[in-house]
């Protein structure tokens, strides 16, 4: 087959791939997936990152470089450093919410064994004791969430970034690294991870060194060594927790809120933890977990009332977990509540009538209710925004958000072609989440510190996690209609939870799913991936194109001669409209080979600023789970001056190697909520295991008018498409709901 799509088929068959990659494996996306129960231990990046090296620019946190001593003061504040600050205070005001409730978490019914064990543990912590042996063995105690609180409202987000750590502390910090032969470049990530006492606590526990993002077990106990000698022991409890804590924050990182006891101490054994079961407890001893316990099923009807009902014991971080409970509070209130009354009931039903379809049916449901959820794919789209005109006609301060600002950019050319005023044209009320919460874009916030709007539509709902997710909910005015709309289809959140798939399946509100379908063979193609086809599609305009390739190496070369010459030509779509997505940034045809590929041949250069040019594309990550697609402007002592969206951006230089990649290939996370005129999606051989079917039917997606797909996965696509569905995640969010909303129809 050629592979200019004047001359290529034009049907993903299995037959079109042929022969297996070359090369090193390719990883996946950060948190595409979430790491399975029984492989928490494992990274959930596309490598498993050396100290202080995770890849960077790929959604996930990652350490920064020491910038040595001295560091200039503070500089003006970011929007990263907006959204953090914003962040910072929502989680003071969980800690504030915590404090308010008594006891442990609510029972989910009798407990015995194990669950009664920890539970005890987590009343001795609660009381601020440090429980001894026998509390283990005590009764479970009292449930504690008979009521729901009222939040206490959150303040205006305060524009201040954080001083840099004192050069003395880090001073210290270095040292003590280089005498355990760690990386002295870790000593500011050190200091902000464990604070002005960095250099004690070191000291007298050397695991603490896991709490700084990218270091793993092993090179803490080899840093522990040195620093301990023959003090240091497999069985230390110091190790134990560090390592329970570690193995908690790699389960965020693969999308869960919290994990279940047995998945916990396999993996602990996994870790040469003698011990599991003792180093769980210690850890919720310590406080640095929670045990929570939910209840499986109701009692059955009739049945004894001191009949035990089946439980699941988890245990979490604080922050996730809570946040998790901070939002199914405010999801409850949003439910329960009634929306405040804007517009005459016949203006809404007017309002309705002028709609079609599945948007009539939105716009009903969003007049009677104050939560709604909607389902569709992007072509579905246009009934939101069909939902924000008829609201802003009807006097409401309607905004939409959008995961990010390519999205916002694309929402705000539908809203264009329908009948708004003037004003709304030019300044369409659209934001970005990350933009409405740090305050930078949006309505801004009222006296009370909610945000200053009557209904907030948020589109890409799936890649809401529960932190962003509680900080929106709790921002809500009371009164304020909140509507999620979004594709169940595409991969799930960066970030811990399952925020859109969890209220769908609790069903807890109105669920409006858009009958509203892709246009063309391309839209035909995705529709059928969603339902787990993979059709042969008629594509005249050459919509859709197959390149087989037989190893990594010819992929690399295939996809380079698409982007810069077969696509332009017979589509007629520049190469700067093109975008490239691939499974990993690992591998031979992952997205680091062919940035450097693509940058050779569309934007050659030395790259003098740290491996970038004026001219390059670019993937900037300002905070964990968002990516940015701009171009590099310039370089000088300040940093690397980009453009993102219209927007100038100055990275700092010693950020750059954290938070920048070349943007010419992706993957399908750093994608999500963009689409682009062409495509061109590449499957080695060695990217078959990463391959799933939200991982397809997001890559394949992105798409408007051309997708080319260079395919040498051979079987495994259409396996994928057909067998492999997203990984389970284990979140608390619909257990929480059920006992707070009354089931819907």
């Amino acid at each position: 087959m050629s592979t200019d799509p004047e001359t290529t088929e034009t049907a993903p068959r299995a037959e079109d791939g042929a022969g297996t990659a070359g090369g090193g494996g390719a990883g996946s996306d950060r948190a595409a997936e979430p790491v399975p129960a029984e492989r928490i231990t494992e990274s959930s990046g596309d490598e498993a990152p050396a100290v202080g090296g995770p890849d960077p620019a790929d959604g996930s946190p990652g350490p920064s470089q020491d910038t040595g001593e001295g560091e200039a003061a503070a500089r003006e504040m970011s929007e990263a450093e907006a959204e953090l600050a914003a962040q910072r205070v929502e989680r003071e005001r969980i800690e504030r919410r915590k404090a308010a409730k008594q006891g442990p978490v609510e029972a989910g019914g009798k407990l015995s064994g194990k669950a009664a064990d920890l539970l005890a543990a987590v009343r001795a912590v609660e009381s601020g004791e440090k429980p001894v042996t026998s509390a283990f063995s005590e009764p479970a105690p009292a449930p504690r969430r008979a009521t729901t609180p009222e939040p206490v409202r959150r303040p205006q987000p305060v524009a201040a970034a954080a001083a840099p750590p004192a050069a003395e502390t880090v001073a210290s910090v270095r040292a003590v690294l280089a005498e355990g032969g760690a990386p002295d470049t870790l000593a500011a990530q050190v200091v902000e991870a464990l604070g002005e006492g960095a250099e004690a606590r070191l000291r007298s526990d050397p695991w603490q060194l896991l709490r700084v993002f990218g270091v793993r077990p092993e090179q803490a106990d080899t840093f522990a060594r040195a620093l301990l000698g023959a003090d240091c022991r497999p069985d230390d409890e110091r190790r134990a927790r560090a390592t329970t804590v570690w193995l908690l924050e790699q389960a965020a990182l693969a999308g869960h809120t919290a994990l279940e006891v047995p998945a916990l101490e396999a993996a602990l054994g996994r870790r040469q933890v003698p011990d599991p079961e003792a180093a769980v407890r210690a850890t919720i001893a310590e406080g640095e977990a929670l045990v929570f316990q939910d209840a499986l099923e109701s009692a059955p009807p009739g049945g004894d009332e001191e009949q035990e009902r089946p439980v699941r014991v988890l245990i979490g971080l604080e922050r996730y977990a809570l946040a998790e409970e901070s939002l199914a509070d405010g999801l409850a209130r949003l439910v329960n509540s009634v929306p405040k009354e804007d517009g005459a009931a016949e203006d809404w039903q007017r309002a309705a009538r002028s709609a079609a379809g599945s948007a009539a049916e939105l716009i009903g449901a969003v007049a009677d209710h104050a939560l709604v959820l909607h389902t569709g794919s992007e072509a579905s789209r246009a009934e939101p925004a069909t939902l924000l005109r008829e609201a802003r006609r009807l006097g409401l301060r309607a905004w939409a958000a959008t995961h990010g600002p390519a999205g916002r950019d694309q929402f705000g050319a539908l809203l264009a072609r329908l009948d708004l005023p003037d004003d709304e044209r030019t300044h369409p009320p659209l934001t970005t989440v990350a933009g409405l919460l740090s305050g930078g874009e949006g309505p801004g916030r009222d006296a009370d510190g909610a945000l200053d709007l009557d209904l907030l539509i948020v589109l890409d709902a799936p890649q809401l996690d529960v932190e962003t997710a509680a900080l929106l909910v709790e921002s809500l005015p009371d009164g304020a209609r909140l509507v999620l709309s979004g594709d169940p289809g595409v991969l799930w959140s960066v970030g811990p939870g399952r925020v859109f798939g969890d209220l769908l399946a609790a069903r807890v509100c109105p669920q409006i799913a858009s009958r509203t379908p892709d246009p063309g063979p391309l839209g035909e193609l995705v529709s059928a991936i969603g339902i787990g086809e993979l059709p042969q599609v008629d594509a005249p305009g050459k919509e859709v194109v197959i390149v087989p390739v037989r190893d990594a190496g010819e992929a690399v070369h295939r996809t380079v001669q698409l982007v810069a010459d077969s696509v332009p030509r017979a589509i007629e779509v520049p190469a700067e409209e093109t975008q490239v997505i691939t499974p990993g940034h690992g591998g031979a045809a992952g997205t680091r080979v062919l940035n450097a590929a693509l940058k050779e041949r569309l934007n050659p250069g030395p790259g003098r600023f740290g491996g970038f040019d004026p001219g390059d594309r670019i993937a900037y990550s300002p905070a964990p789970g968002r990516t940015l697609p701009g171009r590099v402007v310039k370089g000088d002592a300040e940093g690397l001056h980009l453009e993102c969206a219209g927007v100038a951006v100055v990275v700092p230089k010693e950020r750059v190697e954290q938070t920048l990649r070349h943007g010419w290939a992706l993957t399908a996370h750093q994608a999500v909520g963009q689409q682009w005129p062409a495509v061109v999606v590449v499957l080695p051989g060695d990217a078959a295991q990463s391959l799933t079917r939200p991982w397809v039917y997001t890559a394949f997606g992105r798409a408007v008018r051309h997708l080319s797909v260079v395919h040498g996965a051979d079987q495994a696509l259409p396996r994928a498409v057909a067998e492999i569905q997203a990984k389970p995640r284990t979140t608390r969010l619909v257990a929480l709901l059920r006992p707070q909303v009354p089931t819907s129809g």
